[in-house]
């Protein structure tokens, strides 16, 4: 059995929903029911993505060139210190 409840949406987003739905020949409730249904199911299938790995070179065993493993601080101090440089020449 079908549930109601009350769902707040921008003015816009609203207009735009009866719209398409008219074009469609089509009810508001089914055009949100196949959004949610689509948005429902692409996390289902997020969730069970897999972990890209970087890619390895064959012929060494490391990392491809260009393709670094520095830890992310870093990169921080990097933008710290670059920062520190315009400031002192900003005068």
């Amino acid at each position: 059995m079908a549930e109601r409840t009350t769902v707040r949406l921008p003015d816009d987003l609203l207009k735009k929903a009866k719209r398409k739905a008219a074009q469609e020949g089509r009810t508001l409730t089914s055009l949100i029911e196949d959004g949610l249904r689509i948005v429902v199911a692409e996390s289902v299938t997020r969730a069970k993505a897999k972990r890209v790995s970087p890619p390895v070179s064959k012929a060494t065993g490391g990392l491809r060139p260009g393709v670094t493993h520095d830890p992310f601080w870093k990169y921080q101090e990097m933008e710290d210190l670059e920062y520190v440089r315009r400031m002192k020449n900003f005068k």
